[in-house]
């Protein structure tokens, strides 16, 4: 999808919270100034199964895909940062690009150890930006989360468990944040002409190679499909509490 200058849109998946759906976290994301987002595509999913959701998810991001984000709210924020941190080390998504910003409203760490070690195991780099309420019970769970990213942007507001209406200074930080990676993204796809050639040149050398990367990948997605559901069962009690 092109915005109105023409420009690729950048997409976002986005992931609701706990026992609501993809159209309320829609509703509720409304009520944030629309030129925020304006040059994203948003994509709002729904997921039910904890215990299956992590394939589903992996899944959905591969074929209705790329998506250059996540955001989410609450358990969807959770899970967000669940895959970015997985995929940054190799577990899932190998088959898609490198997933390059996320929007956390009121997240937090799986607790569960044994996804913790490799979930969190180095800073995430992606651009993530983190919504922090002062009265929220995810609050410093929240913090916590922004610590596992490599330069967070956080943005604290004085309401609860919420997407939280934002104030003029909240919309001036998200808005800035949204354009440099707009920016970025538009700077990094102006390739060098000069490039097209040797591209060229390489393409059929590289073609057998990146066959057989594909098979090892899909294999390898799939047994990980399977360890990650049987973690996530575990993690169920300590996501929900």
């Amino acid at each position: 999808m092109k915005g109105g200058d023409g420009a690729k849109m950048m997409r976002i998946l986005c992931l609701h919270g706990f026992r609501t759906s993809g159209s309320f976290l829609r509703k509720q994301i409304s009520k944030w100034d629309p030129s925020i987002f304006a040059h994203f595509d948003m994509d709002f999913t729904e997921y039910t199964n904890l215990e299956e959701c992590i394939a589903y998810l992996c899944e959905y991001i591969t074929s209705k895909g790329p998506f250059d984000g996540l955001l989410g709210f609450s358990q969807g924020a959770t899970l967000s940062a669940l895959l970015l941190g997985y995929q940054a080390q190799g577990k899932i998504l190998k088959e898609h690009p490198p997933l390059k910003l996320f929007v956390s409203i009121s997240g937090s760490k799986f607790r569960e150890p044994s996804i913790c070690e490799v979930a969190y195991k180095d800073p995430i780099r992606v651009k993530s930006v983190h919504f922090i309420g002062d009265k929220d019970w995810l609050k410093l769970p929240s913090e916590e989360l922004a610590t596992a990213f490599v330069n967070p942007l956080v943005i604290r507001h004085p309401q609860g468990h919420t997407v939280p209406r934002l104030d003029e200074e909240a919309v001036c930080k998200l808005s800035n944040w949204a354009m440099e990676i707009i920016l970025s993204q538009r700077s990094t796809n102006a390739a060098p002409v000069d490039t097209v050639d040797e591209t060229a040149t390489n393409k059929e050398e590289e073609a057998e190679p990146k066959e057989e990367s594909e098979c090892e990948i899909a294999a390898a997605a799939e047994g990980n499909g399977i360890v990650l559901q049987r973690r996530e069962a575990k993690a169920v009690e300590a996501v929900n509490a």
